[in-house]
Formats: C-alpha cells, structure tokens, sequence
C-alpha cells in the first residue's frame, strides 16, 4: 500500500518543483492525530491531514536551503484511520484519497493555508494545478481535497 503513494508522493513534488526536498509521511492512528491535533491546534479530535514545515515560506515560494541538511519541506501525518472510516462512509476510493489528502498537505509544508477565502482559492488552485498533473502521468481523476470546503 505505500508504493503507490510514495509514487505519488515523488510526482507532486516534481510537480511543484521541490523533487530535491525530502518530506516525511507519517500514516497515523485516530489516537496519534487526536493528541497531535488538540497539541498544535487545540482541537481534540482526530483529523485527517497535519503538516509541520521544517521552513516557514510565503506560499508559492521554495525555501532557500543553507546546506544540504536544509533540503527538507517537513512531515506530514496522515490520518489513515480517520480517512478510512471517511470513505466507508462516502464510498470514495481509498487510495485516491489518501493521495489527495498528501497532496494538500505537501501544500502546507510550502506555506499554503485556507483560513480566510483568497487562501483558500489560492490553495485550491496549486492543488489542482498538482493534481492535474498527477491525472496527466497517471490516468487518474483526482481533485483537490480543498472542494467546496470553504
């Protein structure tokens, strides 16, 4: 099961540039995201996506690494329970979501946000423009997690 998303992974890093960053993944229990979530959010329940950037960047932009230690976006925890318990509700695949859902997380690492609406459109788009191209060079139909959740 990681294969296909550490491929999918390696894809949309290309896809925004950042092919020589490292970017952790962490597929995460309910429990792990509830205490991440209440830690750094102060929100106590699971979840299905955290980001924690190694570099704070304006979205759109790639950190300027010092050395080469400094080649890392982050880590990003999935809620692989949380997204389970989602698609057995909803009928969605998975996989796709599982991708989706990294795939709006490596756009937190690179200081994407959707607090307020033109975040959440400017978010949007670089998801979409990513997902596009993952669509592209895999066949798939993914969309951006970000639809309609404004």
């Amino acid at each position: 099961r990681r294969a296909p998303l550490r491929r999918a992974v390696c894809a949309l890093r290309a896809a925004l540039g950042a092919s020589r960053f490292d970017v952790g993944l962490v597929c995460a229990s309910n429990a792990l995201m509830q205490r991440l979530n209440d830690a750094y959010r102060h929100r106590p329940e699971p979840t299905d996506v955290l980001s924690f950037p190694f570099h704070q960047v304006v979205a759109g932009e790639l950190p300027r690494p010092r050395c080469r230690g400094e080649y890392n976006l982050g880590d990003i925890f999935l809620g692989v329970e949380y997204i389970h318990q989602q698609c057995r509700e909803t009928g969605e695949d998975f996989d796709d979501v599982l991708t989706v859902t990294a795939a709006h997380g490596l756009c937190h690492l690179l200081g994407y946000r959707h607090d307020t609406k033109p975040e959440w459109e400017q978010m949007y788009q670089k998801e979409a423009q990513i997902l596009e191209e993952l669509n592209r060079l895999t066949g798939s139909r993914l969309r951006p997690l970000t639809a309609g959740l404004f």
